[in-house]
């Protein structure tokens, strides 16, 4: 058996046995996992303050023989993000991400950007308490890298392009936008102006750092919301659980 050693995001831990933990982790290299901790809870000298939920660590682990379950060996707290336990809204905005990462990235299935978004979502969640802009930022470029980009480039209805000018409806069943011509907004085609369509655009499209720097403005979280709601409901089939603490 080969002994793995990657910086991982521990994502949930359960109680396994009289002394054990069970850890499902995320890594760049192999993705979203599941190991046991074998005595982490009699003594935490092996996993010194780097198993707790959310925590980036960089861990020791090997396959178990003819199995999908990986033996923890050691780990090393690389950061504990305390700021985004520090308050509920924080808290409850960090499990959402966990979750959706979850639905989105099955176990086994590898996304080095998946890893590296959701360390970077937690280091600025760690800073930041602009929750819904945080929000907004990671469900655009989560679900891009889960394969549901929302295309903005021309009306999903007769096909002219979107040049930037006006408003723009979202439809939900085509995963884009619709010109005024061919929709009317309402309440399950949310409207976008073109600053919005602009800034959703890029985020989708650019790294964290440039994502970050897009300009929300609260009229544009504003019409976003909905936007993502929708999107989301009708692409991965469910409502995440995490999603009631946040409103």
């Amino acid at each position: 058996m080969t002994t793995h050693i990657s910086p991982a995001i521990v994502m949930r831990t359960w109680e396994f046995g009289e002394t054990d933990l069970m850890i499902s982790f995320f890594t760049a290299d192999k993705g979203r996992l599941k190991g046991v901790a074998k005595g982490a809870r009699k003594s935490r000298r092996r996993f010194a303050n780097c198993l707790d939920v959310f925590c980036l660590s960089s861990l020791e682990y090997e396959l178990k023989r003819g199995g999908e379950l990986y033996f923890l060996h050691s780990g090393k707290l690389v950061h504990g993000f305390p700021g985004l336990r520090s308050d509920f809204s924080s808290l409850s905005l960090a499990s959402y991400m966990i979750e959706l990462t979850e639905i989105l990235f099955p176990l086994g299935v590898v996304s080095k950007r998946m890893f590296e978004l959701l360390n970077c979502s937690f280091s600025a969640l760690d800073k930041d308490k602009n929750i819904d802009k945080l929000r907004i930022l990671f469900e655009a470029k989560a679900m891009t890298l889960g394969g549901y980009k929302i295309n903005f480039d021309r009306c999903c209805k007769c096909g002219r392009a979107y040049v930037g000018e006006g408003r723009a409806v979202f439809k939900q069943s085509k995963g884009g936008i619709a010109c005024l011509k061919c929709e009317q907004e309402s309440k399950l085609s949310p409207g976008l102006g073109p600053a919005t369509v602009k800034a959703l655009n890029a985020i989708q499209s650019t790294p964290w750092d440039n994502a970050q720097a897009s300009g929300l403005t609260n009229e544009m979280i504003h019409e976003i919301k909905p936007l993502f709601r929708l999107h989301m409901e009708y692409r991965i089939g469910q409502r995440l659980k995490t999603a009631q603490y946040l409103e």
